[in-house]
C-alpha cells in the first residue's frame, strides 16, 4: 500500500539563498556535536570557526532563518539544532532507495549517518539477478524489475544511484518517471533531469584531482623557493670600483 509523498520543505519559497541552503548542514554538524558534549550556547565566532566559514557570513546566513542570537550570550545550541533540522526538512521521515548494490552502493547502505539525520533507507536495487534476495545492511535486494513498484509503494521522492556511468541515465529517467524528484549521482557521469528535479553529483575521482592540482601547485612553490635560497647573489660592483671609462679600476697618481 503507497504511503503517499510528503512536502517537502518550503526553503525556496521562503526566499533563502542555494548558498545558505548548502552551509546549513555544515552549521547542523557543528551543533550537533555541542549537544552531544551538552554545550548549551555558542557563539557565532565560535560556531563559524567550527563550521569552517566567517562569523559575518554565519550571522548573515541565519538572519534567513529569523534567529539573531543574543548580545552577550550568543545561540541557544538546541533551539538552532531544531531550527536548522526543520528548515532542512529533517524533522520528518525520508525514505531513500539506492540503485546500483556494487562496493559503493554496499557501503552506503551500510552507512549508520542516514537514521540519524532524518533518512531511512527503503529500498536496496540492483539489475543483477544473483543480487535479488540477498541482504546488504539487513535490507533484502530487489531487482531492477521492481523499480517502479518499490518506488510507489514506500512514497521514495529520494533515490540514490550508484551503478556504473553506463546505467546510470535509464535508472534516472526510470526514477524521474516513477515520481522521484531529487537524486544523488555517485556515478562518474552527468545525469540530464527535466525541470523539477534535483540533482547533487558526488564525484571522488574529481575530488582527489583538484587535490591533485593543489598539490602540485604547493610542491612547485616549496620548489621555487629552496631554489631561491639558494642560488647566489652576485657582488654588484659601486662606482667607486670603477676606473674612468666603467671597467678598468682607476690608478691614482704617485
Amino acid at each position: 500500500m503507497a504511503t503517499g509523498r510528503t512536502h517537502r520543505p518550503a526553503t525556496r519559497s521562503r526566499g533563502i539563498p542555494e548558498a545558505t541552503v548548502a552551509r546549513l548542514p555544515l552549521y547542523l554538524r557543528a551543533l550537533t556535536a555541542l549537544s552531544e558534549r551538552s554545550v548549551p550556547t555558542v557563539s557565532s565566532e565560535e560556531l563559524a570557526a567550527a563550521a569552517g566559514v566567517n562569523s559575518a557570513k554565519l550571522r548573515k546566513d541565519f538572519s534567513y532563518l529569523g534567529s539573531y542570537g543574543t548580545r552577550g550570550v550568543g545561540y541557544d545550541v538546541e533551539y538552532l539544532v531544531y531550527q536548522i533540522s526543520r528548515e532542512l526538512g529533517l524533522t520528518q521521515d525520508w525514505p531513500v532507495v539506492i540503485v546500483g548494490i556494487g562496493n559503493l552502493g554496499a557501503a552506503l547502505a551500510n552507512y549508520g549517518g542516514f537514521a540519524s539525520r532524518g533518512f531511512r533507507v527503503a529500498a536496496l536495487i540492483d539489475a543483477d539477478p544473483e543480487m535479488a534476495g540477498k541482504p546488504v545492511a539487513g535490507i533484502p535486494v530487489q531487482h531492477t524489475d521492481d523499480l517502479e513498484k518499490i518506488i510507489d509503494d514506500n512514497g521514495v521522492s529520494i533515490g540514490v544511484i550508484a551503478t556504473p556511468a553506463g546505467a546510470a541515465q535509464q535508472v534516472c529517467d526510470r526514477l524521474v518517471a516513477a515520481g522521484v524528484t531529487s537524486i544523488l549521482n555517485f556515478a562518474p557521469t552527468v545525469l540530464s533531469v527535466p525541470d523539477g528535479v534535483d540533482v547533487r553529483k558526488v564525484d571522488l575521482s574529481i575530488e582527489l584531482q583538484i587535490l591533485a592540482f593543489h598539490e602540485q601547485r604547493k610542491a612547485g612553490e616549496e620548489a621555487a623557493e629552496t631554489d631561491g635560497r639558494r642560488r647566489p647573489v652576485a657582488a654588484r660592483k659601486t662606482p667607486a670600483d670603477k676606473g674612468p671609462d666603467g671597467d678598468v679600476p682607476a690608478v691614482m697618481p704617485a
